[in-house]
Protein backbone atom coordinates (compact mmCIF):
# COMPACT_ATOMS: atom_id res chain seq x y z
CA UNK A 1 0.00 0.00 0.00
CA UNK A 2 2.90 2.73 1.15
CA UNK A 3 4.37 1.65 -2.38
CA UNK A 4 1.39 2.43 -4.66
CA UNK A 5 1.16 5.40 -2.19
CA UNK A 6 4.55 6.60 -3.17
CA UNK A 7 4.19 5.68 -7.06
CA UNK A 8 0.83 7.48 -6.84
CA UNK A 9 2.19 10.91 -5.23
CA UNK A 10 5.47 10.34 -7.73
CA UNK A 11 3.50 10.34 -11.08
CA UNK A 12 1.60 13.76 -9.42
CA UNK A 13 4.81 15.21 -9.10
CA UNK A 14 5.62 14.25 -12.74
CA UNK A 15 2.58 16.16 -13.96
CA UNK A 16 2.99 18.82 -11.63
CA UNK A 17 6.19 19.64 -13.47
CA UNK A 18 4.90 19.35 -16.94
CA UNK A 19 2.58 21.29 -16.28
CA UNK A 20 5.77 23.89 -14.93
CA UNK A 21 7.02 22.77 -18.69
CA UNK A 22 4.35 24.08 -20.95
CA UNK A 23 4.07 27.61 -18.55
CA UNK A 24 7.64 28.37 -19.16
CA UNK A 25 7.26 26.98 -23.05
CA UNK A 26 4.46 28.89 -23.70
CA UNK A 27 6.06 32.39 -23.49
CA UNK A 28 8.57 31.27 -26.82
CA UNK A 29 6.38 32.45 -29.82
CA UNK A 30 5.64 35.77 -28.37
CA UNK A 31 9.53 36.54 -27.16
CA UNK A 32 10.84 34.39 -30.33
CA UNK A 33 8.80 36.88 -32.50
CA UNK A 34 10.37 39.78 -30.62
CA UNK A 35 13.62 39.48 -31.52
CA UNK A 36 12.97 40.82 -34.84
CA UNK A 37 17.35 41.99 -35.90
CA UNK A 38 18.44 37.92 -36.21
CA UNK A 39 17.92 35.42 -38.28
CA UNK A 40 15.66 31.92 -37.09
CA UNK A 41 18.52 29.97 -36.67
CA UNK A 42 20.81 32.62 -34.81
CA UNK A 43 18.08 33.11 -32.00
CA UNK A 44 17.63 29.06 -31.92
CA UNK A 45 21.35 28.75 -31.51
CA UNK A 46 21.40 31.67 -28.60
CA UNK A 47 18.95 30.62 -26.62
CA UNK A 48 20.41 27.18 -26.85
CA UNK A 49 23.78 28.16 -25.31
CA UNK A 50 22.08 29.68 -22.75
CA UNK A 51 20.28 26.70 -21.82
CA UNK A 52 23.34 24.14 -22.08
CA UNK A 53 24.90 26.67 -19.25
CA UNK A 54 22.16 26.18 -17.65
CA UNK A 55 21.81 22.38 -17.73
CA UNK A 56 25.75 21.53 -17.33
CA UNK A 57 25.62 23.46 -13.73
CA UNK A 58 21.95 21.59 -12.67
CA UNK A 59 24.06 18.32 -13.51
CA UNK A 60 26.94 19.76 -11.92
CA UNK A 61 25.05 20.49 -8.63
CA UNK A 62 22.75 17.56 -8.98
CA UNK A 63 25.77 15.04 -9.12
CA UNK A 64 28.25 16.68 -7.79
CA UNK A 65 30.56 16.30 -10.69
CA UNK A 66 30.90 17.59 -14.53
CA UNK A 67 28.20 16.16 -16.95
CA UNK A 68 29.72 12.53 -18.48
CA UNK A 69 28.33 12.24 -22.06
CA UNK A 70 28.20 8.67 -22.93
CA UNK A 71 27.85 9.10 -27.04
CA UNK A 72 25.33 6.63 -27.36
CA UNK A 73 23.50 5.90 -30.27
CA UNK A 74 19.81 7.01 -28.29
CA UNK A 75 21.67 10.12 -26.52
CA UNK A 76 22.89 11.07 -29.84
CA UNK A 77 19.71 10.34 -31.53
CA UNK A 78 17.70 12.18 -28.61
CA UNK A 79 19.91 15.13 -28.65
CA UNK A 80 19.73 15.52 -32.61
CA UNK A 81 15.90 15.47 -32.39
CA UNK A 82 15.46 18.24 -29.88
CA UNK A 83 18.04 20.16 -32.07
CA UNK A 84 15.52 19.70 -34.72
CA UNK A 85 12.47 20.44 -32.76
CA UNK A 86 14.22 24.01 -31.30
CA UNK A 87 15.34 24.98 -34.82
CA UNK A 88 12.43 23.91 -36.75
CA UNK A 89 10.23 25.92 -34.44
CA UNK A 90 12.35 29.24 -34.18
CA UNK A 91 12.20 29.15 -38.16
CA UNK A 92 8.29 28.40 -38.85
CA UNK A 93 7.66 31.25 -35.90
CA UNK A 94 9.27 33.74 -38.22
CA UNK A 95 7.90 31.95 -41.47
CA UNK A 96 4.14 31.44 -40.69
CA UNK A 97 1.80 32.58 -38.05
CA UNK A 98 2.06 32.04 -34.47
CA UNK A 99 -1.24 29.88 -34.31
CA UNK A 100 0.10 28.09 -37.76
CA UNK A 101 3.44 26.96 -35.87
CA UNK A 102 2.42 25.91 -32.62
CA UNK A 103 -1.10 23.90 -33.71
CA UNK A 104 0.95 21.88 -36.39
CA UNK A 105 3.74 21.24 -34.18
CA UNK A 106 1.01 19.89 -31.76
CA UNK A 107 -0.03 17.70 -34.37
CA UNK A 108 2.97 15.21 -32.40
CA UNK A 109 0.25 13.39 -30.15
CA UNK A 110 -0.49 11.71 -32.94
CA UNK A 111 2.91 10.39 -34.35
CA UNK A 112 3.59 9.27 -30.54
CA UNK A 113 0.19 7.31 -30.51
CA UNK A 114 1.47 5.74 -33.54
CA UNK A 115 4.97 5.14 -32.74
CA UNK A 116 4.81 4.68 -29.13
CA UNK A 117 4.82 0.87 -28.91
CA UNK A 118 7.13 0.26 -31.83
CA UNK A 119 9.74 2.55 -30.10
CA UNK A 120 8.86 1.76 -26.31
CA UNK A 121 6.25 -0.99 -25.99
CA UNK A 122 4.09 1.32 -24.74
CA UNK A 123 0.27 0.54 -25.25
CA UNK A 124 -2.17 3.03 -26.81
CA UNK A 125 -5.91 2.35 -25.38
CA UNK A 126 -8.68 3.62 -26.68
CA UNK A 127 -9.05 6.10 -24.00
CA UNK A 128 -5.86 7.22 -25.21
CA UNK A 129 -7.07 7.58 -28.79
CA UNK A 130 -9.86 9.53 -27.83
CA UNK A 131 -8.38 11.58 -25.96
CA UNK A 132 -6.10 12.62 -28.57
CA UNK A 133 -8.68 13.05 -30.90
CA UNK A 134 -10.45 15.49 -28.37
CA UNK A 135 -7.24 17.44 -27.71
CA UNK A 136 -6.86 17.72 -31.77
CA UNK A 137 -10.25 19.05 -32.11
CA UNK A 138 -10.09 21.72 -29.38
CA UNK A 139 -6.81 23.01 -30.20
CA UNK A 140 -8.73 23.72 -34.01
CA UNK A 141 -11.17 25.47 -32.15
CA UNK A 142 -9.17 27.35 -30.11
CA UNK A 143 -7.07 28.44 -33.09
CA UNK A 144 -10.23 28.88 -35.44
CA UNK A 145 -10.22 32.38 -35.27
CA UNK A 146 -6.41 32.86 -36.08
CA UNK A 147 -6.24 30.32 -38.71
CA UNK A 148 -4.52 31.72 -41.48
CA UNK A 149 -3.28 29.84 -45.13
CA UNK A 150 0.36 30.95 -44.03
CA UNK A 151 3.73 30.96 -45.04
CA UNK A 152 3.74 27.32 -46.76
CA UNK A 153 7.58 27.23 -46.26
CA UNK A 154 6.74 27.92 -42.47
CA UNK A 155 4.01 25.31 -42.08
CA UNK A 156 5.99 22.80 -43.35
CA UNK A 157 8.54 23.83 -40.89
CA UNK A 158 5.38 23.37 -38.25
CA UNK A 159 4.71 20.25 -39.03
CA UNK A 160 8.53 18.55 -39.12
CA UNK A 161 8.72 20.31 -35.70
CA UNK A 162 5.95 18.13 -34.40
CA UNK A 163 7.73 15.06 -35.70
CA UNK A 164 10.86 15.62 -34.21
CA UNK A 165 9.15 16.69 -31.06
CA UNK A 166 7.15 13.18 -31.16
CA UNK A 167 10.51 11.26 -31.78
CA UNK A 168 12.16 13.56 -29.10
CA UNK A 169 9.71 12.76 -26.43
CA UNK A 170 9.50 8.62 -26.94
CA UNK A 171 13.85 8.64 -27.09
CA UNK A 172 14.17 11.11 -24.18
CA UNK A 173 11.31 8.32 -22.21
CA UNK A 174 13.49 5.38 -23.03
CA UNK A 175 16.02 6.66 -20.74
CA UNK A 176 13.97 6.74 -18.30
CA UNK A 177 15.95 4.41 -16.21
CA UNK A 178 19.07 6.49 -16.76
CA UNK A 179 19.67 10.41 -16.97
CA UNK A 180 18.18 11.92 -20.09
CA UNK A 181 19.12 15.82 -19.21
CA UNK A 182 22.83 14.69 -20.81
CA UNK A 183 21.00 14.20 -23.80
CA UNK A 184 18.85 17.67 -23.90
CA UNK A 185 21.89 19.43 -22.81
CA UNK A 186 24.02 17.77 -25.85
CA UNK A 187 21.07 18.90 -28.16
CA UNK A 188 21.48 22.24 -26.73
CA UNK A 189 25.19 22.48 -27.73
CA UNK A 190 24.56 20.72 -31.22
CA UNK A 191 21.70 23.72 -31.70
CA UNK A 192 24.09 26.56 -30.70
CA UNK A 193 27.05 25.11 -33.11
CA UNK A 194 24.08 25.08 -36.08
CA UNK A 195 23.58 28.88 -35.22
CA UNK A 196 27.10 29.88 -35.40
CA UNK A 197 27.12 30.98 -38.98
CA UNK A 198 24.61 33.28 -38.24
CA UNK A 199 25.35 35.39 -35.01
CA UNK A 200 27.00 37.94 -36.47
CA UNK A 201 24.32 39.04 -39.58
CA UNK A 202 23.34 41.69 -36.82
CA UNK A 203 23.30 42.83 -33.41
CA UNK A 204 20.32 42.08 -30.94
CA UNK A 205 18.96 45.35 -29.07
CA UNK A 206 19.22 45.44 -25.48
CA UNK A 207 15.35 44.62 -25.03
CA UNK A 208 15.97 41.43 -27.47
CA UNK A 209 19.46 40.15 -25.49
CA UNK A 210 17.10 40.42 -22.85
CA UNK A 211 14.44 38.12 -24.26
CA UNK A 212 16.87 36.22 -25.38
CA UNK A 213 18.38 35.42 -22.13
CA UNK A 214 14.46 34.71 -20.81
CA UNK A 215 14.16 31.80 -23.67
CA UNK A 216 17.60 30.45 -22.90
CA UNK A 217 17.19 30.38 -19.22
CA UNK A 218 13.25 29.74 -18.40
CA UNK A 219 11.91 28.57 -21.79
CA UNK A 220 14.31 26.39 -22.81
CA UNK A 221 17.07 25.62 -19.53
CA UNK A 222 14.35 25.03 -16.24
CA UNK A 223 11.86 23.70 -18.30
CA UNK A 224 13.66 20.69 -19.78
CA UNK A 225 15.25 19.79 -16.36
CA UNK A 226 10.76 19.60 -15.06
CA UNK A 227 10.38 17.99 -18.55
CA UNK A 228 13.44 14.98 -18.00
CA UNK A 229 12.36 14.92 -14.39
CA UNK A 230 8.59 14.06 -15.45
CA UNK A 231 9.32 11.91 -18.33
CA UNK A 232 10.95 9.39 -16.25
CA UNK A 233 7.13 8.58 -14.37
CA UNK A 234 4.55 9.20 -17.12
CA UNK A 235 4.39 7.62 -20.84
CA UNK A 236 5.40 9.29 -23.49
CA UNK A 237 2.06 9.76 -25.00
CA UNK A 238 1.19 11.65 -21.54
CA UNK A 239 3.68 13.73 -21.45
CA UNK A 240 3.17 15.25 -25.05
CA UNK A 241 -0.03 15.46 -24.25
CA UNK A 242 -0.07 17.16 -20.96
CA UNK A 243 1.93 19.93 -22.35
CA UNK A 244 -0.26 21.38 -25.08
CA UNK A 245 -1.64 23.27 -22.35
CA UNK A 246 1.18 25.17 -23.83
CA UNK A 247 -0.66 27.03 -26.81
CA UNK A 248 -3.70 27.85 -24.47
CA UNK A 249 -0.94 29.70 -22.29
CA UNK A 250 -0.55 32.05 -25.01
CA UNK A 251 -3.55 34.12 -25.02
CA UNK A 252 -3.06 34.63 -21.43
CA UNK A 253 0.17 36.63 -21.88
CA UNK A 254 -1.36 38.53 -24.36
CA UNK A 255 -4.02 39.47 -22.37
CA UNK A 256 -2.16 40.18 -19.30
CA UNK A 257 0.47 42.16 -21.64
CA UNK A 258 -1.46 43.47 -24.45
CA UNK A 259 -5.27 43.70 -22.87
CA UNK A 260 -6.22 41.56 -25.63
CA UNK A 261 -9.03 38.95 -24.47
CA UNK A 262 -9.75 35.59 -26.47
CA UNK A 263 -12.55 35.46 -28.56
CA UNK A 264 -15.77 32.95 -27.32
CA UNK A 265 -14.04 29.90 -30.01
CA UNK A 266 -10.34 29.96 -27.94
CA UNK A 267 -12.33 30.16 -24.49
CA UNK A 268 -14.00 26.69 -25.46
CA UNK A 269 -11.26 24.86 -27.17
CA UNK A 270 -9.70 25.84 -24.69
CA UNK A 271 -11.85 23.97 -22.45
CA UNK A 272 -12.11 21.40 -24.09
CA UNK A 273 -8.68 20.67 -24.29
CA UNK A 274 -8.24 21.50 -20.18
CA UNK A 275 -10.63 19.02 -19.73
CA UNK A 276 -9.20 16.21 -21.80
CA UNK A 277 -6.08 16.18 -20.33
CA UNK A 278 -7.41 16.28 -16.89
CA UNK A 279 -9.40 13.48 -17.23
CA UNK A 280 -6.97 11.21 -18.83
CA UNK A 281 -4.61 12.26 -16.30
CA UNK A 282 -7.04 11.75 -13.11
CA UNK A 283 -8.22 8.44 -15.09
CA UNK A 284 -4.69 7.07 -15.64
CA UNK A 285 -3.78 7.61 -11.96
CA UNK A 286 -6.64 5.47 -10.69
CA UNK A 287 -6.01 3.07 -12.91
CA UNK A 288 -2.30 2.12 -13.53
CA UNK A 289 0.96 3.99 -12.37
CA UNK A 290 3.56 4.12 -14.90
Amino acid sequence: MKKETTAVAERNKAILFLVFAAILWSAGGLLIKSVVSWPPLAIAGARSGIAAFVLFFYIYLRDKRPPRLEWSALQIGTALCYAGVVSLFTIANKLTTAANAILLQYTAPVYVALFSYWVLRERITAVDWATVGVVLGGMFLFFLDDLAPGNLTGNIFSILSGVFFAFFTMLLRKQKDGSPVEAVMLGNIITALVGLPFYFQALPTAFEWGALVFLGLFQLGFSYIFYTIAIKKVTALEAILITVIEPILNPVWVFLLLGEAPGPWALAGGVIVLGAVTALSIYKTKTSAP
